[in-house]
């Protein structure tokens, strides 16, 4: 990307930040806001310096966890898709099944699986899992149905077996659609890794959080939301790289690229 497409894509999005952070920095000072309360983003990146090396350890534990879940939820997703595409009856049989699922709040659902296997990273894994493949094998669902009317028309014609339809027609169809679920999940993953944290770990971000927020120590719990949100980004705009180096031949506008 050059210089100019760079300032162009991200320039307006760092313009507004870089204002919102000097409204909150002088915000506080004019009117004397106890930093325990609301501290200023001066006196967070200080407390963050000091402490870098506690917020890089827990950062790297959350980055583990995230990543696990995340490409498990991405397989998961996948071949849920796959499924319920290819073997119709099983799609009428577990669709509903399959949106049930994410009507269950993991705030409810995660006490339960650290109860039956413990505070290890199987529970935790298991949270992130479930938040992140419902989002990918829906989006795939709905590529699949995107495919050219007039090209499967064609390939039905020359005898294409549906397994050589799936693969050569429907599959890169999907594609764009893969990589928009793929975008949410990975926000989900980033969420769900908190959350499993948060109830049950003796490291990571959102252990850290908890540790912080006891102590009533408020500039600590913002380090963290940065961090989280940080890693947010940076999984997001990964996977808008992998999208431009994948599907070449479709050319979009993202406010992100």
């Amino acid at each position: 990307m050059t210089g100019n497409r760079w300032l162009k894509a991200f320039g307006p999005p760092l313009a507004v930040v870089f204002v919102l952070l000097i409204v909150w920095q002088m915000a506080v000072a004019l009117f004397h806001i106890e930093l325990w309360i609301l501290p200023d983003p001066l006196y967070i990146l200080q407390e963050g310096s000091r402490n870098f090396p506690r917020l890089l350890m827990h950062f790297m534990a959350t980055l583990r966890l995230t990543l696990i879940g995340f490409v498990i939820g991405v397989i998961i997703g996948v071949g849920t898709s796959w499924l319920l595409h290819l073997v119709p009856w099983v799609k009428r049989g577990f669709y509903p099944i399959l949106i049930l699922s994410q009507n269950i709040p993991m705030i409810a659902l995660a006490p339960l699986l650290m109860l039956w296997f413990g505070f290890g990273l199987f529970p935790k894994v298991v949270v992130i899992t479930i938040v992140c493949f419902f989002p990918i094998a829906v989006a795939m669902m709905d590529g699949y149905l995107q495919t050219d009317p007039v090209m499967l028309n064609y390939m039905k014609m020359i005898g294409a077996s549906k397994l050589q339809i799936f693969r050569k027609l429907e599959l890169p169809h999907a594609l764009p659609s893969f990589f928009s679920g793929l975008k949410i999940s990975a926000t989900y993953a980033v969420s769900g890794a908190i959350v499993s944290e948060w109830l049950g770990a003796d490291k990571g971000i959102g252990y850290y959080m908890k540790l912080e927020k006891a102590g009533f120590k408020t500039v600590l719990v913002f380090d963290s939301i940065f961090i989280i949100v940080l890693l947010s980004v940076l999984l997001f705009q990964s996977i808008v790289l992998i999208e431009r180096l994948v599907i070449r031949w479709k050319t979009r506008s993202h406010k992100w690229n």
